[in-house]
């Protein structure tokens, strides 16, 4: 990590968080080829709104599939992370409503619907924007890390509180 990089950094409604640069496809500031998807946390919900250029098409004029899942499985993971919990997804599963068109401003929100120690399943949607048009949903399970795995993703990210609600 380089300190010429920016941090990245998340509002959730006890404050400001920040964590280091990082290469994830569709988080990670560093990642020249990702989604830079800028995410908005809060307990056991996240969400973000995006407009995906032709780069993240499939066929002629529609974002690719494998695109539209990644991002619900992003908002979906990053609920976990709004009540300081860290895992990793088990299983997914996406239901394409209607195709996401190349160019349409869409809103993806992710929430848990079940929190078991260890274990959180997931929901997921897409948004058209403009219309509210649902365009794919999606259900996931995931298992948090352990306390030690916790720690060391912690440190790794340099994931930090910097500011409370409101400053």
């Amino acid at each position: 990590m380089t300190s010429e990089v920016a941090r990245q950094a998340i509002e959730t409604p006890d404050g400001w968080f920040e964590f280091a640069p990082h290469n994830c496809f569709a988080c990670g500031m560093l990642n020249l080829h990702g989604l830079g998807i800028v995410h908005h946390v809060e307990p056991g919900r996240s969400w973000t709104e995006l407009t995906l250029d032709r780069r993240f098409e499939g066929w002629e004029g529609i974002v690719h599939g494998g695109i539209v899942s990644t991002i619900l499985d992003e908002v979906m993971a990053w609920s976990l992370v709004g009540q300081d919990s860290w895992g990793v997804t088990a299983r997914m599963s996406v239901e394409f409503r209607r195709p996401v068109e190349v160019g349409t401003p869409i809103r993806a929100d992710g929430w848990i619907t079940r929190d078991r120690r260890r274990i959180a399943e997931t929901a997921g949607r897409i948004v058209d924007s403009s219309t509210g048009e649902e365009l794919a949903t999606a259900t996931g399970l995931y298992v948090a890390a352990d306390a030690e795995r916790k720690r060391f993703l912690q440190e790794r990210y340099a994931f930090r509180r910097v500011g409370a609600a409101g400053s």
